[in-house]
């Protein structure tokens, strides 16, 4: 499929899944209108799902896609590799330790066959195999359906030599990570309650108080916010001493007592959220008591020089994302710098993931702090991916910068959730350790002074933070993103659309592609995902492309750029959807490169060197 199909073929399926009719506002007291309100809402919220649920088919269809595409490009290479050579079995173990879904391969080569890895029993897979290899002895290509055995998904692929009629190679792949984007999407797009009570202890509760509801339904969730039933987050107005947090353990009945800069997280053993900051409120007169709230990840030409195609496998077919921000043509302003690293609040990443090779700075996992900040969920590599997968290594797919390394902090579980606490230290964990710009695609419906207050240290430090704005197409506020601190974004279709999960308001300062998006995933594996926690590691890009060539802008002046060089979407000039507009990478690299040599800069710019070089000798 040509990426021009690619294209169009999700630009449809976006305005399908956009003829949604608005619910009207109704006034009034007349019984007759709330129930026809009622009505509309229950319309509404049913095709909000039916949209929802398309959705996360096309993110399975377009995994499975890449899937099978990503490894028969590899099997062309391998044979164009070895068309000189006798067959090296090496080479085929090397490929597969490198793909673990591709599970068994039979390869024919200048007449001789040899087999690698172990061909599953299930008779389901008997008669693929066989068509795959007439197929590719008649010198054509071939591919199965999907097929669902024993607990699994699996494809048999074939791919002809094109030198030698009745040469090449047959795989059977295991395409389980199909099943696990359906999961992973049916949380991210909020189709299921999440995350489950009981998980953490938690309760669900309306944003920014402890009035209990229900979740029983994903829709529920975009009312919900989430918090550690027997846990508050506590700053004094004065440090407390010893003896008087041993009053507060003994008063509480303490379990655990956590300490992140002035601020407390204490977790009793009997007493509930609501008792305890009753209690801290009343007898410490603290400055704030409030739930330890949860969040969770939030998983759709101006330059006259000639634009920059990569030659990344699966670049030109699948990735329409980066095309349609003009990322081609600004890379020829700038591919970014490895002395500006991006930070990751997010599940954490596959360490040794091939695209993401040489792209990944010591991390950290605050989840478990003895342990390496691997991802066991998928999302942080995928967001990862976006950002900084090599480019142009004929691998799999390119990210958005060239050169700028991703540093991973693992704030999130394997259940995809995390605690305020975790995301607050993670915020500042990654200011201390360098990072000039941080991606959140992670959020809730509560407001957490505690989250806030490391927000604004991370703001203070020049730190450019960027968030998801979330997927249940509410105007709901969402934080991190709405926090004033924050860059908040929002997420497009291919066709320059609203995608309709995405949410809204005020506080949206740009959008991003979101739909569909094709990335790293565990497994050295690649996937399609859709969601503004796929937008937003754009903009986060963006931001590290714009510190990388012109490194004397303040966190505010890159924020500005990204607006005002916006392409404007929807109604005419800021609105709530859009925000200011999709991002533009060469525009936004082309004004950032312009205000380094700026005359209106100047001073600035001497005063901060001047700056820098007294701060030296202090």
């Amino acid at each position: 499929m040509t990426r021009r199909k690619w294209i169009g073929w999700f630009a449809v399926l976006a305005a399908l899944a956009l003829l949604i009719p608005l619910t009207p506002w109704f006034s009034g007291p007349n019984s007759a209108t709330k129930e026809k309100k009622s009505e509309l809402r229950t319309m509404s919220v049913h095709k909000e799902k039916q949209m929802k649920l398309q959705t996360v088919q096309r993110d399975m269809e377009a995994t499975a896609l890449l899937c099978r595409s990503e490894c028969a490009k590899n099997f062309q290479k391998l044979i164009k590799h070895e068309a000189s050579h006798t067959t090296n079995q090496a080479h085929l173990k090397h490929l597969m330790g490198m793909h673990k879904q591709m599970i068994y391969v039979w390869w024919r080569h200048q007449g001789q066959s040899i087999t690698e890895g172990t061909k599953p029993n299930q008779t389901e897979l008997v008669k693929p195999l066989a068509e795959a290899r007439e197929h590719v002895l008649r010198g054509e290509a071939y591919a199965s359906a999907p097929i669902q055995t024993n607990g699994h998904r699996y494809m048999v692929i074939g791919e002809p030599d094109a030198r030698d009629k009745g040469d090449g190679i047959v795989g059977i792949l295991l395409q389980d990570i199909v099943t696990h984007v359906e999961s992973h999407q049916r949380r991210n797009m909020r189709l299921v309650p999440y995350p489950a009570e009981g998980k953490y202890k938690i309760e669900s509760v309306k944003p920014n108080s402890t009035v209990d509801i229900t979740v029983k339904t994903g829709e529920d969730n975009g009312n919900a916010s989430h918090y550690h039933q027997n846990e508050v987050v506590v700053k004094f107005r004065q440090e407390p001493t010893v003896d008087d947090l041993a009053r507060i353990k003994l008063d509480i009945t303490a379990l655990t007592v956590k300490k992140l800069g002035y601020t407390y997280v204490f977790r009793s053993r009997i007493m509930e959220a609501e008792d305890m900051i009753r209690y801290f409120n009343n007898t410490w007169h603290v400055v704030y008591a409030e739930p330890h709230y949860l969040y969770m990840t939030n998983d759709v030409k101006t330059s006259s020089s000639s634009g920059i195609i990569p030659n990344d496998a699966l670049y030109s077919e699948y990735q329409w994302n980066l095309p349609v921000i003009e990322a081609e043509k600004g890379w020829n302003v700038s591919k970014g710098s490895n002395n500006v690293l991006i930070g990751v609040l997010d599940t954490g990443v596959q360490m040794d993931h091939p695209d993401l090779k040489g792209k990944l700075a010591q991390g950290t996992n605050l989840v478990a702090s003895d342990s390496p900040p691997d991802d066991d969920v998928g999302h942080g590599t995928h967001v990862s991916g976006i950002i900084a997968a090599a480019v142009n290594n004929g691998e799999g797919v390119a990210g958005l910068t060239w050169y700028n390394k991703v540093l991973p902090v693992k704030v999130l579980d394997s259940s995809g959730a995390g605690s305020t606490y975790t995301v607050a230290e993670g915020v500042i964990w990654a200011t201390d350790h360098g990072a000039k710009v941080i991606n959140m695609s992670l959020g809730n419906y509560a407001e957490a002074a505690f989250l806030h207050d490391a927000i604004k240290y991370a703001f203070d430090h020049d730190v450019v933070l960027i968030a998801a704005s979330g997927n249940d197409n509410t105007e709901r506020p969402g934080y991190p993103a709405a926090y004033p601190e924050v860059f908040a974004v929002a997420s497009t279709n291919s066709d320059g659309t609203r995608s309709p999960f995405s949410n809204y308001g005020d506080y949206i300062d740009v959008a991003a592609p979101g739909m569909s998006i094709a990335s790293t995933y565990p497994g050295s594996q690649y996937a399609a995902l859709s969601g503004t926690s796929m937008a937003s590691p754009h903009v986060a890009a963006l931001a590290g492309l714009i510190r990388s060539i012109n490194p004397d802008l303040t966190n505010v002046e890159v924020m500005d750029i990204m607006r005002k060089t916006a392409k404007d979407l929807g109604n005419k000039g800021k609105d709530n959807y859009f925000g200011n507009g999709q991002i533009d990478i060469v525009r936004a690299l082309q004004a950032a490169q312009q205000s380094k040599l700026s005359l209106q800069q100047f001073p600035a710019l001497v005063e901060r060197r001047l700056a820098q070089i007294a701060s030296q000798y202090e």
